[in-house]
């Protein structure tokens, strides 16, 4: 049985666990962190409650620069300025992060409303802003046929879900500060698919649809990095 903290009492006690229990043991790098942080990693995915990236990536506070929004979708640059973009801008520019990862995931509800529009335009007309903002994934859905809302199963999501980060990263490389650092060498573009139910990460080829695991991944990179390829 899942536990939810429902309540704002319960959530209340959760942070008195958190400074009474979890502070003390990690004192020391919380008071590191107090006036500065240098994250290496800026790391976009879905506001999806089910997504903890610092448990998936079993990194500590100050090591990942957050990005969370529906669909984790990155607006191609010059389309909408606002939030994702002077994040991104900041991270890089500002923080100067070696690495971006765009994580999407199964049972992506913004990806199961991206069919539906599909065929049922006035299916989101009770949440225009989210209508609007799910045009930023369209071409997505077209690079993997017409689908009918009523037929789509699993594996249809998840397709899109995969195409979205995808074409999310052609959006990331739009955005000037972004293709000056890749023309530098000086950062790495990665993308992922996030199972949920199976607890695993698929690593998301840019140019094809193949995809890695992390073990494959790993020994890829490792035999790109060691001192015989050099």
């Amino acid at each position: 049985m899942v536990f939810h903290r429902n309540t704002l009492l319960e959530l209340l006690d959760g942070v008195h666990t958190f400074e009474e229990k979890v502070y003390p043991q990690k004192k020391d790098l919380f008071q590191s962190l107090a006036y500065d942080q240098t994250p290496p990693t800026l790391f976009i995915t879905c506001a999806d409650s089910r997504i903890s990236p610092s448990l998936i990536t079993q990194t500590e506070p100050g090591e990942l620069f957050l990005i969370r929004n529906v669909g984790n979708i990155v607006p191609a640059y010059g389309n909408m300025v606002g939030a994702v973009a002077s994040a991104i801008e900041y991270a890089v520019g500002g923080l100067g992060v070696k690495n971006i990862i765009i994580c999407g995931h199964s049972n992506c509800g913004a990806m199961s409303a991206l069919i539906n529009l599909a065929t049922n335009p006035d299916k989101l007309a009770d949440m225009p802003t989210v209508r609007r903002w799910l045009h930023n994934a369209e071409a997505a859905a077209a690079t993997i046929g017409d689908l009918r809302a009523e037929d789509v199963g699993p594996k249809d999501v998840r397709d899109l879900a995969e195409a979205n980060v995808r074409l999310q990263i052609t959006h990331l490389k739009t955005h000037p500060i972004v293709a000056k650092a890749l023309s530098r060498n000086e950062l790495n573009v990665q993308g992922w698919y996030y199972d949920i139910k199976k607890g695993r990460i698929h690593i998301l080829s840019e140019e094809t649809k193949t995809e890695h695991s992390v073990k494959d991944a790993i020994a890829i990179l490792r035999k790109n990095n060691s001192p015989s390829n050099d």
